[in-house]
């Protein structure tokens, strides 16, 4: 988006990683709801501007591990129309450079009013950047620093959905590690070693359905995460081979699934820290076995880069019914084909149910977003009602299409004789069939909730809310 003069200038040492860089979006007054933003930029007659503003919740807004760190900034022109059509997006250096990649030997204007004292992340400092008639340079068009801020912002969610994971796995490393070495109680089967004080964690139902349940959401998401990263590689070849047709094609693909993963994969990968500390019971609660802080770093997965119930809106709302049905079609058809490949396709029996379940929830899928839509038609507040349970409804079916593809893959190698051992795919089988089982039937649950009448959740006053802290 910026001017070539300004990429050469500074995205050099931004990949070479001897400068960082920030997003400076949110406001003390607005938080996601950047329509509010308030951040003055002042043309100076030179080409640069005057950017003066607070912006808070900044990742690694201020830190010595690099000599200059780069902020990019939402902010508003003098003539700039009200609203998020009115917001352009400026390059603030923390030190001006020079010409020759030199740094001034003073501070340009981006001053910290604090380092915020967080839940997690502590090795992440979160700052509030007061910035007092900064020289800032224009990125692209003037009032359409939102479409530019997307480029971030989209790479950003996908990046956080691999943090949910990411720390999905940890957990469910930590936790099965503790299971396998702790001794508590007998099998309620009968002791497995009666020659020891008690049986392994491992043995008790409850605890293998915690560690089974932390398996297949990890191993699960990050396939699902793959599956992204091999659409990029797709798109970045057909940007490269001059096939832009095509590379809006991908493009698209990748802007309806990545609500989906972001929501979604930090949503469970929460869960699944949780469960970490439930594994190891009073132990996971103290600091020093490091589970505790699993939970901790990862909370804020699901509130950074537009919380959940901002991506279940954009899923429902812009990518699917503001497309009219066009991209959840797609996406459909391509998971409806392949499990009725497999269905078909004299597989075993067992994988042959799971595609017939992925079939049913496909097409489930395509009638509850009709269902949606017709109500929504009635009433705007009913997409906001059912986004959240279709964004999860979403997932669960979108993991239950990867267990698919990974159980079909295991039984191929563990027919042909794979790379890896015969053990590692008949796992990855019997994760597939915990998934079916007692993972994916949570979606039953959450459709009765994406259907209730609306005067259920908003015929309520909001004064009876509570009435001895009453508000109008």
């Amino acid at each position: 988006h910026a001017s070539p003069e300004l990429k050469d200038k500074f995205l050099p040492p931004l990949v070479s990683g001897e400068w960082t860089g920030t997003m400076c979006l949110t406001e003390p007054h607005c938080g996601s709801d950047l329509a509010q933003v308030s951040t003055k930029a002042t043309p100076l007659g030179d080409g640069s501007y005057s950017i003066s503003g607070t912006k808070i919740f900044i990742s690694c807004g201020e830190h010595d591990m690099v000599p200059n760190i780069v902020h990019c900034v939402l902010a508003r022109l003098p003539d700039a129309p009200p609203g998020i059509k009115g917001i352009s997006l400026f390059l603030v250096p923390k030190i001006q450079v020079a010409d020759d990649l030199t740094l001034a030997s003073s501070f340009n204007g981006c001053n910290i009013g604090r380092i915020e004292d967080k839940l997690g992340c502590h090795g992440s400092p979160t700052c509030e950047i007061n910035f007092e008639n900064a020289v800032g340079f224009l990125i692209g068009e003037p009032n359409k620093g939102m479409r530019q801020m997307f480029t971030f912002i989209n790479t950003s969610r996908l990046g956080t959905a691999m943090m949910g994971v990411s720390l999905a796995e940890l957990s469910w490393q930590n936790s099965l590690w503790y299971a396998k070495d702790r001794r508590a109680m007998r099998s309620l089967s009968g002791a497995k070693e009666p020659e020891k004080a008690a049986d392994l964690l491992m043995v008790h139902p409850s605890v293998r359905r915690m560690l089974l349940t932390q398996k297949a959401i990890t191993e699960g998401g990050r396939s699902m995460l793959y599956e992204c990263a091999v659409l990029h590689d797709k798109m970045i070849e057909a940007r490269l081979s001059d096939k832009p047709k095509l590379e809006q094609e991908i493009d698209d693909r990748m802007g309806f699934l990545t609500p989906i993963l972001k929501g979604f994969l930090t949503e469970v990968g929460t869960e699944v820290a949780n469960i970490g500390v439930q594994v190891y019971g009073g132990h996971g609660y103290i600091k020093s076995n490091k589970q505790e802080q699993i939970l901790r770093d990862v909370r804020i997965s699901t509130v950074w880069e537009g919380t959940t119930q901002i991506q279940a809106l954009d899923l429902l709302g812009r990518k699917v019914l503001l497309q009219k049905m066009k991209p959840i079609h797609e996406h459909c058809s391509e998971v409806a084909k392949f499990a009725w490949g497999v269905l078909t396709g004299g597989k075993g029996k067992r994988v042959q149910k799971h595609a017939m379940v992925v079939l049913y929830k496909t097409l489930e899928w395509l009638v509850l977003s009709y269902r949606i839509g017709y109500g929504a038609a009635k009433d705007k507040d009913f997409v906001g009602a059912a986004s959240v349970e279709y964004l999860m409804y979403s997932g669960y079916v979108s993991l239950a299409y990867h267990w698919l593809k990974m159980e079909v893959a295991a039984e191929k190698s563990l027919a042909e004789g794979g790379q890896l051992e015969p053990g590692f795919y008949a796992a990855k089988i019997e994760t597939s069939h915990f998934y079916f089982e007692n993972v994916l039937p949570r979606t039953r649950g959450l459709i009765p909730v994406m259907l209730a009448p609306l005067d259920s959740l908003m015929a309520m006053p909001s004064a009876s809310f509570s009435f001895d802290h009453n508000t109008k």
